[in-house]
């Protein structure tokens, strides 16, 4: 019988993800595991999971957990520099966030779910394997005492720190277990790119032997399951079936002071696990939606951006080219209306509604928008590479429906700079009324550039208008809308400053 093992990486704060994967592996696709490991910052999910939690209910306490109550500054160390016991304490995990979460140790000690919570016994220099039935906060938070930010903790008169050195994913443990299917969440970055200053230095040694360790297994796996494929006895003696889902997450590691944040690594999680079960063929079914009090917020803005299109071009140009057909004067007058700010900044397609007019001569003149769509700092590469997108549906002076598709590039890449990356958007006017997955298959009318000019980007600053039911919560409500503008500037421009912004 096959034994199936859930491994819960490590990856500090990044592990909200893990908990929106859980959601859809556990109540959507309604998975079993025989056994469930964790290590570093997985143990937080491997904890409720163990105490009976189901994966909603893993997701929605890091939904709404506060960034700022389990921040504990060592301040008596402080004054030490250099040679301080660490920066911080767990003493608000364990005051606050714990409780709030519901954690309960006996529930835990008696859970009939195996499983294991990994600790680095440094008196010992060994890695421990610690089940369910031995399990207190002391051996918890052990496991998450990452040197330098926590004090190790000490049990027994042994000192004991996160095992993230020697694994972040314990894969010989399920295997030592008799597991043959290792089902991994894995949050540590793999995107091999080098940053500068000690704090990102720091994590890329955790990624480096986190990353470098789960290598060194899954070659192991694949020369066994290789050798016994071959009639031979390989090292495990029986196949193995990895299945692992890895995601970059933008959340930095520990430092975060917002709560959307969490939530939206969440809800990246629920998006990216539902794909994947999709592409593995495990069937699920769609839960009920998060349950969000009725949001009565909305925002609105407006843009003005001209330049020119070609006529026949087959994709957007950086400028429109005279030499290459006729070309026409287009500018865009739009409003971008968000009913709703807590949906739109918590699901990953970040959507508006778009409404206004397309001013063009040769199409007619000025020409309503009949519908359209605005989505805000969408993945396109990676939470690296970012793009605005805008969808428009008019039609011509003689009703011939029209597309309006464009695009504004945002990438660390970019050596153009972050005023031109999101004032300049790329644009194609396409035949019909073209949804995003059929463009690929659309005729081009005409294509070029339009941009916002700094006079029109000034007057855009002055257009935002906010309604909620009290005037503090209009405050909040375009506080938080900013917060997630500029932290998503920030992971693609300032990555060496701080690795993903804290905001």
């Amino acid at each position: 019988m096959t034994r199936r093992s859930l491994l819960l990486a490590g990856g500090g704060l990044k592990v909200a993800y893990q908990a929106g994967v859980l959601q859809v592996l556990l109540d959507e696709a309604e998975l079993t595991f025989d056994h469930a490991d964790g290590a570093s910052g997985g143990v937080f999910n491997l904890a409720m999971y163990c105490q009976g939690m189901s994966g909603r209910e893993i997701a929605d306490n890091w939904r709404g957990l506060s960034p700022l109550k389990g921040v504990t500054p060592n301040w008596r160390e402080w004054a030490k520099g250099p040679y301080a016991r660490s920066l911080f304490t767990l003493d608000g995990y364990r005051r606050r966030v714990f409780p709030g979460w519901g954690l309960d140790w006996d529930r835990i000690r008696a859970t009939d779910r195996e499983a294991t919570f990994n600790l680095y016994n440094f008196s010992a220099n060994e890695l421990e394997a610690v089940t369910a039935d031995r399990m207190d906060e002391e051996r918890f938070c052990a496991g998450v005492s990452l040197p330098m930010w926590f004090p190790p903790v000490v049990i027994d008169g042994q000192t004991y720190i996160d095992p993230v050195y020697l694994t972040d994913g314990n894969v010989e443990e399920a295997i030592r277990r008799g597991c043959d299917e290792l089902w991994i969440i894995w949050t540590v970055s793999r995107r091999h790119r080098w940053r500068d200053g000690f704090i990102a230095n720091y994590f890329h040694i955790i990624e480096t032997t986190a990353n470098g360790q789960l290598r060194h297994w899954l070659r192991r796996i694949e020369a066994s399951n290789a050798a016994l494929g071959r009639g031979e006895n390989g090292e495990f003696g029986r196949p193995i079936d990895v299945r692992m889902l890895a995601g970059e997450v933008p959340l930095n590691y520990l430092i975060n002071f917002s709560r959307d944040r969490f939530a939206q690594a969440v809800e990246l999680g629920v998006r990216d696990a539902r794909s994947w079960c999709t592409d593995q063929g495990i069937p699920w079914k769609p839960g009920a939606p998060p349950g969000r009090p009725d949001d009565a917020t909305r925002l609105r803005f407006t843009e003005r951006m001209v330049g020119q299109v070609v006529f026949g071009e087959p994709a957007a140009a950086t400028e429109a080219d005279p030499e290459r057909g006729a070309t026409a004067d287009i500018a865009l007058h739009v409003t971008v209306d968000i009913q709703g700010v807590d949906r739109f900044l918590l699901d990953p397609a970040h959507e508006a509604a778009l409404r206004g007019e397309i001013v063009c001569q040769e199409l007619g003149g000025r020409l309503p928008i009949e519908r359209g769509t605005f989505q805000l700092f969408v993945e396109h590469a990676g939470p690296q590479h970012l793009r605005m997108l805008y969808r428009a549906y008019f039609a011509d002076r003689a009703g011939h429906p029209l597309t309006l598709s464009g695009y504004k590039d945002v990438s660390e890449d970019s050596r153009r700079g972050v005023w031109k990356d999101t004032s300049v958007l790329h644009t194609r006017v396409l035949r019909g009324h073209v949804d995003a997955d059929e463009e690929s298959r659309a005729e081009t009318v005409a294509s070029g550039t339009v941009r916002i000019r700094p006079a029109d980007f000034l007057k855009q600053l002055t257009t935002f208008r906010v309604e909620a039911p009290t005037l503090p919560g209009r405050v909040t409500t375009l506080g938080r809308f900013g917060q997630f503008f500029t932290g998503r500037l920030w992971d693609v421009y300032a990555q060496n400053v701080l690795p993903w912004s804290p905001l």
